[in-house]
């Protein structure tokens, strides 16, 4: 961010100069954010925009819109970011979303959703259906209806990249998503996981579609994170934000989705770690000496299908 903008935003400045990531590498593509007027969304596009995009941001909060789109423009200049209201739960909202972007810059290249409302942590027996209702309203049905809405077009040309922001599969301790949060998102990855077979591979649609997972990032303080909900405090540090002494910023988070966007091609029906996206872009951890990747290994597709029949021990004991 230049140094003579003061803004109510909480952000940090932007610059990725000294990645792998170059300021034209994004030159002419547009995006759409859902979800990106605070925190991760936020950072995803003032990234994107710092790499030569022109971003439309998305979002409910108009004060906070406005500012973002002032904000964009000064740090590269003006006509860069378009604000547009949006509550991805409302089909008309959406298409509005759509019209505008297309109307404003006569394309859209990029498409991340992004949006959800981390309220909605609860637990099973301690929540009400409505929260349930809401978090697929906002995770799986916002997903399907910005698809609808961008990806037929960007079939069309040949040229696209779809993401899904996501999170864990379940609420798990000490993993701060609890079963509202993450029962949205397992079903808006799923459709977006779905998506990329049903495009077809990336050399003939020209389309990428993956899922990247940002945990532990965000600007908070972690004493007053609430406790989980079976009661447990939540580590200030969850384990993997690996490299980092506290919350990945928002920052460094949307320099891994560029440099993921940059190999959409490559990604095509991935789910990836900004923590794997680090190691393979060779960023800066501020703590290179515990930036280390866990020894996980990569589901193959019909895996990842039949992904519930692995859950917990099972039969292992018996052969």
């Amino acid at each position: 961010m230049a140094a003579n903008i003061e803004t109510f935003l909480n952000i940090e400045p932007m610059d990725l100069s000294n990645t792998c990531i170059k300021k034209d590498s994004l030159k002419d593509e547009v995006a759409v954010v859902t979800g990106s007027t605070s925190n991760i969304g936020l950072g995803f596009v003032r990234a994107i925009a710092w790499a030569g995009g022109k971003v439309v941001v998305s979002g409910r909060n108009e004060k906070a819109g406005a500012e973002i789109v002032r904000v964009i423009d000064a740090e590269n200049s003006p006509g860069t970011a378009l604000f547009v209201k949006c509550d991805v739960t409302l089909e008309s909202d959406v298409k509005n979303l759509a019209k505008q972007a297309f109307d404003k810059f006569g394309k859209v290249d990029i498409l991340i959703n992004n949006a959800m409302n981390l309220a909605l942590n609860g637990p099973v027996l301690g929540s009400p259906v409505s929260d349930l209702e809401q978090s697929y309203a906002i995770s799986a049905r916002g997903t399907m209806l910005t698809i609808k809405e961008f990806v037929p077009a960007m079939l069309e040309r040949k040229h696209g990249v779809v993401v899904y922001s996501t999170t864990q599969f379940h609420y798990s301790p000490p993993m701060i998503g609890g079963a509202m949060y993450t029962a949205g998102k397992a079903a808006a990855t799923s459709i977006t996981m779905s998506l990329a077979n049903e495009v077809g591979p990336y050399s003939e649609s020209g389309v990428g579609v993956f899922c990247m997972i940002p945990p532990g990032v965000g600007r908070f303080d972690p004493s007053r994170v609430p406790v989980s909900p079976d009661g447990r405090e939540r580590p200030a540090n969850p384990p993997s934000t690996t490299g980092f002494t506290g919350p990945i910023p928002p920052e460094a988070n949307a320099a891994g989705m560029v440099f993921c966007i940059m190999n959409a091609e490559r990604l095509h029906g991935s789910g990836i770690s900004v923590i794997e996206a680090f190691h393979a872009m060779k960023y800066p951890f501020p703590n290179p000496e515990n930036a280390r990747l866990s020894g996980m290994r990569r589901l193959n597709d019909n895996e990842l299908t039949l992904v519930f029949k692995n859950i917990g021990p099972g039969f292992s004991e018996l052969y």
